[in-house]
């Protein structure tokens, strides 16, 4: 019998390559098939390949959905790359092992995207994309209270370095005005004064920012207002 089937390069190079396809086999249920191990292709059957809800295949990248590995052995794989992170010095591995976590214990979601004409679906599917690489940020790295309120956070401690060397100096007085710019920006935008928001915020505790949207002070992280 005949299957449709299609041909993907495997990510990664070298072991880190071996690691993540064993992540794809435990995901899925499958097999890897590798000289290695003990493989052969001629031996290959049907239940060795692990199944999806779906699998999406595009010249850049491969998304499979809903793996249906066992859940024990998922949970088993993520537990391993967390001590692997917990073990390691390095910020490249560190960063590599985040990535395999966030790919393993995130999961997908399909985001189906209409409108009425073709022009406001690519304008959706724009900001669909936009927020969709946001979120990925924020798995991969972490978030910060929103609206220009991390950079107002660290005004005083960034101002509290001076230079005698005039240039120096300069440049430390631009940073701290660049960091009031987001903040400022937004505040212009709501047709509110800068100024009066920035020293309002500084003043506050951290993390607290200006709902802009609302017109309200309020906890950034609590309100779900953040950047990744």
């Amino acid at each position: 019998g005949t299957f449709t089937c299609v041909g993907v390069k495997a990510p990664g190079f070298g072991d880190r390559r071996k690691e993540m396809l064993q992540d794809i086999a435990t995901l899925t249920g499958g097999v890897v098939i590798s000289d290695e191990v003990g493989g052969d292709l001629k031996e290959v059957t049907l239940d060795m390949l692990g199944e999806a809800e779906s699998v999406k295949v595009t010249k850049e990248s491969t998304t499979i959905v809903n793996g249906r590995g066992n859940s024990e052995e998922i949970k088993n794989r993520i537990n391993q790359i967390k001590l692997q992170l917990e073990a390691t010095t390095s910020e490249f591995d560190k960063e590599k092992l985040q990535e395999r976590l966030a790919k393993l214990a995130g999961g997908v979601a399909v985001v189906k995207v209409g409108a009425a004409t073709e022009t406001e679906l690519k304008e959706s599917k724009l900001r669909i994309e936009d927020a969709l690489a946001a979120t990925k940020a924020a798995v991969e790295e972490g978030i910060v209270p929103g609206g220009g309120t991390a950079y107002v956070n660290v005004i005083n401690e960034v101002a509290k370095l001076t230079s005698d060397i005039q240039d120096e100096q300069v440049g430390i007085n631009i940073i701290v005005r660049s960091l009031e710019e987001p903040m400022r920006q937004i505040a212009h935008n709501a047709g509110l004064e800068g100024s009066v928001i920035i020293e309002k915020v500084k003043n506050s505790d951290a993390g607290v920012g200006f709902d802009a949207l609302r017109g309200e002070y309020k906890d950034m992280i609590k309100a779900g207002i953040v950047d990744p």
